[in-house]
């Protein structure tokens, strides 16, 4: 429709305007003038103009390079027509648009919504999982769109008007647009895996000797790129991984010459291809095989195949046995030919065996006096009152430097307030005495340690006044590592001639210094990790250089000092061989992998116990699946992560996503081995570490007798005849048949021992038993994977010294270096280890302790109501604590003025209660200690 105003007469002539006519016409807004016209778009508001005088109207034209076009003597009710038929145009104008956006949008949207409808179609005919990669393919080719523009279109009411019937669709398509896709896809392949449940019921029923249950089907089901099982002990993980690889090949999604699946040692290797073998035999596929490996062999397949030359790998580099002895070997060598590194390697085991608390924290005792008070045992057998006395008196010892602790000051400082002053250390053969301050850098001593520096004060007063020689060192100098160089230079400068001797006889009762073979382990093991994460020396000297100012800093560089050169030395005696170790073998497996020089032809890669994966075996999983279109089904249980010491690392599975950027984490929860009881008590007490993955372990196996046991005897020589005596008891009871016998006619009995010297158990006559019980030995480590119908845990002890269960001396703190933050949890790996035995037996646990030496961990199952211990005849144990070690136990004894009583563990623990034969105050050991502890961390105020 075109519209024209034209100026009246009266306003031509008033205005004194040319002739002139105005339309619109659409957008378009036409002035002509003198018989030519010039012509505006009124979507563009400054190319043109409309004023509004007292009575007449006037129109501007700004055309393009040209001077502007105005008239006038346009009446002002015209005027407002014009202004009108303007606005409308434009508005119509808009809406025209905002129909054409919305229609383009939702084009846009129904081309996606049709593409992967096309998708979810397909892979419901293949019937496959829609995979994270497929699901991440189709959101890449979503295009974008402006969501809010189109909101706010479609809520306008004239849009909506305008577009009648057509405003629903598009909002129905909208909403799908904006739908949580990946809710939906899940939900497609839960309805996938009822179909699947449904049309493999017989593969799941035939695949092993009993049908799988439903959660281990949904696992098999499960086909996306990543997943991750997480298998309780005794549910069937075997018996998962198998059945995966048939239904893989019986749905064609790979051949078998695509799956690989990997152990972590060859017998557990041959094991998976012997269950997977039988398993295919029993589906009528006996002419099928797949690939079992080892980590290592693979590794060296890839290797050999990428560079055509497959490396050597020293048997020395792969068993940990051998391992240590070629360490040791180096390590000797290298103190041969560097005196400087024998005195670093000597001093390290000597003096900086045990690492410190922070500044001003209290360290675990090694014993106790009989005032209830913790102190420090030295390798002479003093019992000093800090970690850091300890050090110098071990330090004073190794260089065999004659002292006396705490021996009473030359001149009387006694008086009716205040005790005799004894100085920390006195060297007799010089007479110079030597205080041991809990001073930091600034010499302020720990906040808590009050009055402690006015006795700082005294001390030194006292020696300036008497003429008295006094050497100080503080904590600063201690943690610094320059305390030893100042008091070697203040004790030779008085003539004192040093002896350093490693082989120097330790005194009875002394602590014992770090064997050289433990800290050729703990090298061992921190090759491991260093390497497992690709650290170089300087990474390493940087990761020290990061560490916070309160750690044990100087310690750590003690021990890099150590390591870099046997490092070094190691890889030295791999080159020498022609060789690589399990660790660089991984890694450089990995490499080629990653960087495309080598293409493995897996597609379902399927890796076994990978609760105790190295970091470097994750790399190379991670690299197997880099090629999109690739599998990875991991199965482990991070409850049973047990193998630490040799590069293991359960925040590989813990933290299964943020090592594969995605996956699914599925948990098989039923297990075919314990009673649910014993499940019970396992889950409990292993789950209480929070950074581990939460399962409810179930249990249909019936309960035979009671599942777990307890038993005292009163001292470890008795503990051999208890165990034989109950073997003995439980085979005659077997005779009788008051207990079932097992599958083969007899009951299973394994001796699981926290060490390899737990043999000495088994009863050396255990033939006798043989009609009726098959009695074997297993350390833990080495029982996982294994059951038995009893499981005996020979030694449930907490011994101050010596070996216990669990064992108490936690990792390392060097390890750090060559580690990311590990599990924290206090004796996280000891409480796996147990909880690894627990769930050894199908029938019941049976634990044997000796009087005041209760495990900790057999005491938090009594403190839990899991197990009440009695004694060899079932007769409930009531013993009293000792309040000061919290180890043994108080027991009656008799001396000299009496009966009395104090601990079971005499002499490392002193203590005796004040009331003879009372009950006692367990306010007394805080009162004997709360007035004293800042005096006694460090050093003595005069009190």
């Amino acid at each position: 429709m075109i519209m024209e105003w034209t100026p009246s007469a009266w306003g031509k002539n008033l205005t004194r305007s040319p002739s002139w006519r105005l339309t619109l016409q659409g957008l378009t807004l036409s002035l002509t003038v003198h018989g030519t016209t010039y012509e505006a778009n009124i979507s563009d508001d400054e190319s043109y103009g409309v004023g509004r005088g007292i009575f007449w109207t006037d129109i501007t034209i700004y055309p393009d390079h040209s001077s502007p076009i105005k008239v006038d003597g346009l009446p002002n009710a015209q005027g407002a027509d014009l202004a009108g038929a303007v606005q409308a145009a434009q508005t119509e104008e808009r809406l025209r648009k905002d129909i054409e956006f919305l229609r383009d949008a939702h084009q846009t949207v129904l081309g996606w919504l049709e593409y992967k409808t096309r998708q979810e179609q397909k892979v419901e005919r293949e019937r496959r999982w829609l995979t994270h990669e497929m699901q991440a393919a189709i959101e890449l080719a979503r295009p974008t769109i402006d969501l809010r523009a189109v909101d706010a279109r479609m809520q306008e009411p004239t849009v909506r008007v305008r577009l009648g019937y057509e405003a629903a669709v598009m909002e129905r398509s909208f909403i799908q647009w904006k739908t949580n896709h990946r809710l939906q896809w899940a939900s497609l392949n839960d309805a996938h895996t009822g179909r699947e449940l449904i049309a493999c019921k017989d593969l799941f029923d035939r695949v092993e000797r009993k049908p799988l249950t439903e959660e281990q089907a949904r696992a098999v089901i499960c086909f996306d790129n990543r997943v991750q099982v997480v298998a309780s002990a005794g549910s069937g993980k075997t018996s998962t991984m198998v059945a995966k690889a048939a239904y893989a090949i019986s749905r064609s999604f790979v051949s078998p010459k695509q799956i690989v699946m990997l152990a972590f040692n060859k017998q557990a290797a041959v094991e998976l291809a012997e269950r997977a073998a039988k398993s295919f035999e029993r589906l009528g596929m006996g002419d099928i095989s797949v690939e079992a490996l080892t980590f290592h062999s693979l590794g060296l397949s890839v290797i050999g195949k990428a560079t055509k030359q497959k490396p050597d790998i020293p048997d020395w580099a792969t068993d940990t046995v051998g391992g240590v002895r070629k360490l040791t070997e180096i390590v000797d060598k290298i103190k041969d030919s560097s005196p400087a590194f024998r005195t670093q390697w000597d001093l390290f085991r000597f003096v900086f065996g045990r690492d410190l608390p922070t500044f001003g924290s209290l360290s675990a005792p090694d014993v106790w006096d009989e005032n209830g008070n913790g102190q420090t045992l030295t390798i002479d057998g003093h019992r000093v009152r800090s970690r850091e006395e300890a050090m110098i008196s071990d330090w004073l010892f190794y260089n065999g430097v004659d002292y006396l602790y705490e021996e009473r000051y030359k001149l009387n400082t006694a008086d009716e307030d205040h005790r005799q002053y004894r100085p920390d250390f006195y060297y007799p053969s010089i007479d110079v005495y030597h205080e041991h301050f809990a001073l930091d850098a600034a010499g302020n001593a720990p906040a808590h340690f009050v009055g402690y520096l006015s006795g700082v004060a005294w001390k030194r007063k006292l020696h300036r006044e008497n003429g008295t020689s006094l050497i100080e060192t503080t904590s600063n100098q201690i943690r610094t590592g320059v305390a030893f160089n100042h008091l070697a230079d203040e004790l030779t400068g008085r003539g004192i001639r040093l002896d350093p001797n490693p082989d120097r006889e330790i005194p009875a009762g002394g602590q014992k210094p770090m064997e050289a073979s433990e800290l050729v382990g703990l090298v061992r093991t921190f090759i491991s990790h260093a390497k497992s994460n690709c650290l170089t020396a300087d990474a390493l000297r940087e990761r020290l250089n990061a560490m916070p100012e309160d750690s044990f800093k100087h310690r750590h560089r003690m021990f890099l000092e150590i390591a870099v050169p046997i490092i070094e030395a190691w890889d030295a005696a791999l080159a020498n061989d022609g060789g690589i170790d399990f660790e660089d073998m991984l890694n450089l497996a990995a490499e080629h992998l990653e960087s495309g020089r080598y293409e493995a032809p897996y597609e379902l890669i399927m890796a076994d116990e990978f609760q105790d994966a190295s970091r470097a075996r994750a790399r190379l999983c991670r690299a197997l699946v880099k090629k999109p279109g690739r599998y990875l089904f991991a199965v482990g249980d991070d409850w049973q992560s047990i193998n630490r010491f040799a590069g293991a690392d359960v925040s590989v599975m813990t933290g299964f996503r943020e090592w594969f950027g995605h996956g699914q984490v599925l948990k098989l929860e039923q297990t075919f081995r314990c009673p649910q009881s014993l499940c019970d008590v396992s889950s409990q007490f292993v789950s209480k570490n929070p950074r581990q993955i939460k399962k409810n372990v179930k249990s249909d196996t019936p309960a035979i007798g009671p599942t777990l046991r307890a038993f005292q005897v009163d001292s470890k020589e008795k503990l051999a005849d208890a165990i034989e005596q109950f073997i003995g008891t439980l085979s005659d009871r077997v005779r009788e048949g008051s207990i079932p016998v097992g599958s083969n006619g007899k009951v299973s009995v394994y001796v699981l021992g926290r060490y390899n010297a737990d043999r000495r158990y088994v009863p050396s006559n255990k033939g006798r038993f043989g009609r009726w019980v098959d009695v074997s030995f297993l350390t833990i480590h080495r029982s996982k994977g294994s059951e038995a119908d009893y499981i005996v845990l020979p030694e449930m002890i907490s011994a101050l010294r010596g070996r216990s269960f669990p064992n108490t001396r936690a990792d390392d703190p060097v390890l750090a270096l060559a580690m990311p933050a590990g599990d924290d949890y206090p004796q996280s790996e000891e409480r796996r280890l147990f909880y690894v035995a627990l769930t050894r037996a199908r029938r019941g646990v049976i634990m044997f302790t000796t009087r005041g030496q209760h495990s900790s961990f057999l005491r938090e199952l009594e403190s839990d109501g899991a197990i009440a211990i009695t004694d060899s005849d079932g007769e409930p144990i009531h013993e009293e604590e000792c309040p000061s070690c919290k180890h043994g136990v108080l027991v009656s004894r008799t001396g000299p003025y009496g009966e009395f009583r104090s601990c079971s563990n005499f002499p490392a623990c002193r203590y005796k209660p004040r009331k003879k034969m009372g009950a006692p105050n367990p306010l007394h050991s805080l009162r004997a200690t709360l007035p004293k502890l800042a005096a006694t961390m460090h050093g003595r105020e005069r009190s």
